[in-house]
């Protein structure tokens, strides 16, 4: 079964002018494929606003369907859906090649898995390709904390996403010196909590971000009518609730920024 996709989407190909070709694995969101929840920490307003709806997924019934297979591939058969994926990982490798580009993986374009404990014949995928950048977006807070603190594959980049139920988190996240994306309707501010905001939607290169940054996302799909508090609405505010409640920890100084260079 092929699983990774490219230049599929208007998101992960602007990372095409950058020399980078990303693959992108999409799995069904949430427990839409009725086997499994692949985003257990995901909230109300994430659930109602999910990108399954947008792009060709919002189009087309065979895109979700085809995602559903992936999933249940992924709960009923976990060796067989591993093999498929190193296939596709060494296949883009191979693509990246021909083409002069960079290849990069994004495992979660739709789910939420801890993939830095799924392992096959003893690895994760970080330790089967360590010469490749893996990335992704989170909302699994402990995760987050974990990838701050240094005990994390180096190869593999987190950004932490805020949700209308997870202020206090993204606050110490960003205390801490992690980025968080944060979607926007309107425009984009020029600070959030306190820091930058940085254009997201110039490509989905995440592991290329400055740190301690807030990643500015523009409303997509069913996210422009959102209004759960999901998405920040510039015109009223909406959204712009900040609650601080601290919690510390000892990051590990040593942790590179993953770079093009």
């Amino acid at each position: 079964m092929k699983l990774l996709s490219t230049g599929t989407d208007s998101k992960t190909i602007k990372g095409e002018i950058f020399g980078v070709l990303t693959g992108i694995l999409y799995l069904a969101p949430a427990d839409e494929s009725g086997e499994m929840n692949t985003c257990p920490h995901a909230s109300n307003g994430c659930k109602s606003a999910c990108l399954f709806t947008a792009g060709y997924a919002g189009i087309y019934k065979t895109v979700n369907e085809a995602r559903i297979r992936k999933t249940l591939e992924f709960v009923n058969n976990r060796p067989q859906f591993m093999q498929d994926l190193i296939n596709d990982i060494n296949s883009l490798i191979k693509k990246a090649a021909k083409l002069k580009m960079i290849p990069v993986v994004r495992l979660n374009g739709t789910s939420d898995i801890v993939w830095e404990s799924v392992k096959i014949n003893g690895k994760n995928l970080m330790e089967t390709f360590p010469k490749i950048t893996f990335y992704d977006y989170t909302k699994d807070f402990q995760r987050m904390l974990r990838y701050l603190g240094g005990k994390f594959p180096m190869n593999y980049s987190l950004t932490f996403s805020r949700s209308e139920s997870n202020d206090y988190k993204v606050n110490t996240i960003l205390e801490n010196g992690g980025n968080v994306a944060v979607v926007f309707r309107g425009g984009l501010p020029k600070k959030y909590m306190g820091k930058k905001v940085i254009d997201g939607d110039i490509s989905d290169l995440r592991f290329n971000d400055g740190k301690n940054v807030v990643v500015g996302l523009k409303a997509k799909g069913k996210a422009r009518k959102n209004d759960s508090g999901f998405v920040i609405d510039l015109a009223n505010k909406r959204g712009f609730i900040s609650v601080k409640i601290p919690m510390k920890f000892t990051m590990k100084k040593d942790r590179k920024q993953l770079t093009l260079a």
